[in-house]
């Protein structure tokens, strides 16, 4: 189970790693995608981290692919976030400060769905995402996302 542990620079007790999540509109471009995550029963973005050999870009296709069954193209970078103050701990005892990527995405192909790491996918408002169980550093994220500014937030 992935748990988020906060504290000052509570990232140098912990190794980095590079990540990327999606942000995906339904047709209206009024609700966006979240998935709710097999380990914590959390909602969140589609995303995860980068693989070695893969563009940022690829990452973020491949971890929508492989948590809801869309193919998607990635259209422009929302936002840089970097806290040094917030690690995600694993099950298996690894820690990380994540340095994540996090892109607009338009869907291609495939067919919404569920996988091992999904338990239910949806598309909602900002104001329904309100009352849900979203990761706190997947807020920021969306919150970015519906300002929809025309330059990459760095935070």
């Amino acid at each position: 189970m992935a748990k988020l542990i906060y504290g000052e620079r509570i990232g140098r007790q912990a190794r980095l790693r590079c990540g990327c999540s999606a942000a995906i509109f339904d047709p209206t471009g009024e609700k966006l995608l979240l998935t709710r995550r097999s380990d914590n029963g959390r909602w969140c973005l589609p995303g995860g981290a980068m693989d070695p050999g893969e563009r940022a870009a690829e990452a973020c296709v491949r971890e929508v692919w492989e948590e809801t069954g869309l193919q998607v193209e990635v259209t422009r970078l929302i936002g840089v976030y970097s806290s040094p103050d917030v690690i995600v701990e694993y099950a298996d005892g690894n820690r990380f400060q994540v340095l994540a990527l996090h892109f607009e995405a338009q869907v291609t192909g495939g067919e919404l769905g569920l996988s091992s790491e999904t338990t239910q996918v949806g598309f909602f408002t900002l104001q329904e995402m309100e009352g849900m169980d979203v990761m706190e550093n997947h807020r920021e994220r969306i919150h970015d996302t519906f300002a929809r500014l025309p330059e990459a937030r760095i935070r």
